[in-house]
């Protein structure tokens, strides 16, 4: 089956790419892999939500906002590449969490996006991951996700 059709089969479309709004591309393919570049939980024009996890954000959000930031991903990785059947796996998953002080689960949040890896690439969406608690993200975003993703030639 296609990713495009796995996709479709769950209900879930890829939203349009967006442009980095500042000095940097949001993939880069080198060596066999691509590079994704660091996604907020953009929906549509507007965030998913602002704001620190343990503070003005509740764990379910952080996680919506998770998923949203791999969608955006998989939409510039698919731009980057032509198709995500390119996609061989997911090599590593990198997420960022605004976190308020005392606030320790950053894996339950980044836990959202990776299980929507495997729902979508199967086996080959199991990665190597890190869940990083940190004080600010980029437009006071709670959520911020990169990925690498092993790629086979066009």
């Amino acid at each position: 089956m296609s990713i495009a059709a796995r996709l479709a089969e769950l209900g879930l479309v890829l939203p349009a790419p967006r442009a980095p709004a500042y000095a940097y591309v949001p993939v880069v393919v080198e060596g066999g892999l691509a590079w994704v570049s660091g996604q907020l939980p953009w929906q549509q024009d507007r965030l998913g939500a602002t704001g620190k996890l343990g503070a003005a954000v509740d764990l379910a959000t952080g996680q919506d906002c998770a998923r949203l930031c791999i969608m955006n991903g998989l939409a510039v990785l698919q731009e980057a590449i032509g198709s995500l059947d390119r996609v061989r796996r997911i090599v590593k998953v990198t997420g960022f969490v605004a976190s308020a002080a005392g606030f320790a689960d950053q894996p339950k949040v980044i836990d959202a996006a990776s299980a929507l890896l495997v729902e979508v690439f199967g086996e080959n969406g199991r990665h190597a991951r890190s869940a990083v608690g940190v004080a600010e993200l980029p437009r006071d975003v709670p959520v911020e996700i990169e990925l690498v993703a092993a790629v086979s030639a066009a």
